[in-house]
């Protein structure tokens, strides 16, 4: 299916949500978006498993609720937002993404799924990763139009996150931990060209990809036995295998005091997923041949998502103020590459 691109004609509301007045600036835009709704009777839910932006629930009595995204601090360094709105657009047409309300200067509204986000448990649960497997198909056959770019996500994105990862963190703490823990910005870099230069070879096929698909960002509706994918920040053409392997990367835990890598997936519940997933791709009964393929490729692909997620948590280590240990979680991330790359290298094909 072909989608021509379309910046989107959104309601913009000239407002900036405060970190430290948040309702003021809530009810500033849901006074344009929704003027009908009576003050008194708007209720916000915080969610806070987010690590990028902030995300409240908005609903006014018997209302449909409302999702208002605050970008976090200096995350427009890190994501092209008008990219962000234009791929949301566009997939809400055929039904993939939710209906954007407007659009605030720091931040978006839009339409709210019912359901549930994944844990490590139901993700596993067969009824729920074959409908993932499925709607990540259905999301890689999509064609956006015309032809932005359809080179691999990937390298640009680590390029661009290496180069906002600072010579000299402002922490002198931070600066210690990063240097006993990685060395120098110029060993990651020359282990990134390594790294792209061995997955280069991949002839994993360009789609349009998700780039993001961790558990927080799947929602399951049980009632209607449907997922719904959210938060497009990061959709772009990519390698195929990349937005599978990103997404079984994030199997092994939700916060980084429960993160287990013997949850990672098996090599048999892959080749079922890989199996499911390619039978809705190719709209045919995949062989044996082509399951044990894109599995490969996988392996291979999951070092990229664990070297650029690493790196991301480098940046924001120095840049974000949200309460998360950005640095152990660049360690796990960065960790697990180092401690796979020489295994999956040398059973690969590249």
């Amino acid at each position: 299916m072909s989608l021509h691109c379309d910046p989107g004609h959104h309601k913009f509301v000239a407002v900036q949500i405060e970190e430290n007045d948040i309702n003021t600036g809530l009810y500033k835009v849901l006074k344009v978006l929704r003027p009908n709704w009576s003050v008194p009777n708007i209720k916000f839910k915080v969610f806070t498993d987010g690590i990028t932006n902030k995300l409240v629930a908005c609903q006014a009595d018997g209302e449909d609720i409302v999702l208002i995204r605050i970008y976090g601090n200096k995350t427009d360094l890190l994501i092209d937002r008008n990219a962000e709105v234009r791929n949301i657009t566009n997939l809400h047409k055929i039904g993939l993404a939710p209906e954007i309300y407007g659009v605030f200067k720091n931040g978006l509204a839009y339409q709210y799924y019912p359901g549930v986000t994944l844990t490590p448990e139901s993700v596993v649960d067969e009824k729920i990763w074959k409908l993932i497997a499925k709607q990540m198909a259905i999301m890689h056959k999509v064609q956006i139009e015309p032809e932005i770019n359809r080179e691999p996500a990937v390298w640009d994105k680590t390029e661009q996150f290496l180069s906002l990862i600072p010579e000299q963190f402002s922490n002198p703490n931070k600066q210690k931990k990063f240097a006993n823990s990685f060395g120098s910005i110029t060993r990651l870099r020359i282990e990134f060209e390594r790294l792209k230069s061995k997955l280069t070879k991949t002839d994993s096929p360009i789609v349009f990809a998700h780039n993001d698909l961790l558990l927080g960002n799947v929602i399951y509706n049980e009632i209607s036995g449907t997922v719904k994918f959210i938060d497009y920040e990061y959709a772009a053409y990519n390698y195929q295998a990349y937005d599978i392997a990103n997404h079984f990367n994030e199997f092994v835990g939700l916060s980084i005091e429960d993160i287990d890598y013997q949850k990672y997936p098996s090599k048999e519940f892959q080749c079922s997923w890989i199996r499911t997933y390619l039978a809705e791709f190719l709209d045919s009964a995949p062989s044996t041949e082509e399951i044990e393929k894109v599995y490969r490729e996988v392996q291979c692909l999951s070092l990229a998502s664990h070297f650029l997620w690493g790196v991301w948590s480098l940046v924001q280590y120095e840049l974000s103020d949200i309460d998360f240990d950005f640095g152990r979680y660049a360690e796990i991330r960065l960790n697990r590459y180092f401690e796979l790359k020489d295994l999956v290298f040398k059973e690969s094909l590249l």
